[in-house]
């Protein structure tokens, strides 16, 4: 139980840190639903890793009421999670999230109905899960990932990507292709054509370089 309180310190010291509302430390102990949460969690979680099955559903469910965000006990949360908001939220038995992550509001770390064990996903360190994303099935998410908001995220994410969209597209991609369209539009047969619209020819000039 020691170490319980030692983590839920580290927590509330990691959301002082990260939200520039929380003035003090006190601010998010008493006013933080993000932190309240994460209270709930792991005491639940000992008890679920103590097969105590029904107190840590019980737990979860008044936590539920309480705050507007539901955990399974039975999820693998990592060390300083930030939990920006948090009404909506949904995180699955089965997920892992690991350390420095940060989830907003509206977020489903749930699963697809197609898988009977492992059902939900793996987020790696230092995510970032925009708020209403939807991360379904037994998927792993890299290291350094941001998701965007209103993603639906169904398949593998590697390191160091930003992926939008439903479904999800990889950010960088996205940029790269546009570019290498305008590239093509710019040095092509439209060059001939006087353009009245400065913009567009700045537009051009900036991305042949």
């Amino acid at each position: 139980m020691i170490k319980i309180f030692k983590e839920l310190y580290e927590d509330a010291k990691n959301i002082q840190t990260k939200d520039p509302a929380a003035k003090k430390i006190w601010y998010v102990i008493f006013l933080y639903q993000g932190f309240h949460i994460l209270i709930f969690y792991r005491i639940g979680h000992f008890f679920y890793k103590h097969r105590c099955y029904f107190i840590a559903r019980l737990i979860s469910q008044i936590a539920r009421f309480l705050t507007g965000i539901e955990i399974h006990p039975g999820a693998q949360i990592g060390r300083r999670l930030f939990i920006d908001h948090g009404m909506g939220i949904v995180i699955g038995e089965t997920t892992t999230i690991g350390d420095d992550c940060t989830i907003y509001h509206g977020v489903t770390l749930g699963g697809t109905g197609k898988d009977k064990y492992k059902r939900h996903p793996d987020l790696g360190n230092n995510v970032m899960v925009g708020c209403g994303a939807k991360v379904l099935g037994p998927i792993k998410i890299g290291n350094n990932v941001k998701i965007g908001a209103n993603a639906v995220v169904t398949k593998p994410v590697e390191d160091n990507v930003t992926v939008v969209g439903i479904p999800r597209k990889n950010y960088k991609k996205i940029v790269k292709m546009y570019k290498k369209i305008v590239k093509m539009y710019c040095n092509g047969k439209h060059n001939m054509i006087k353009y009245k619209n400065s913009t567009s020819v700045s537009v051009c000039n900036v991305l042949k370089k």
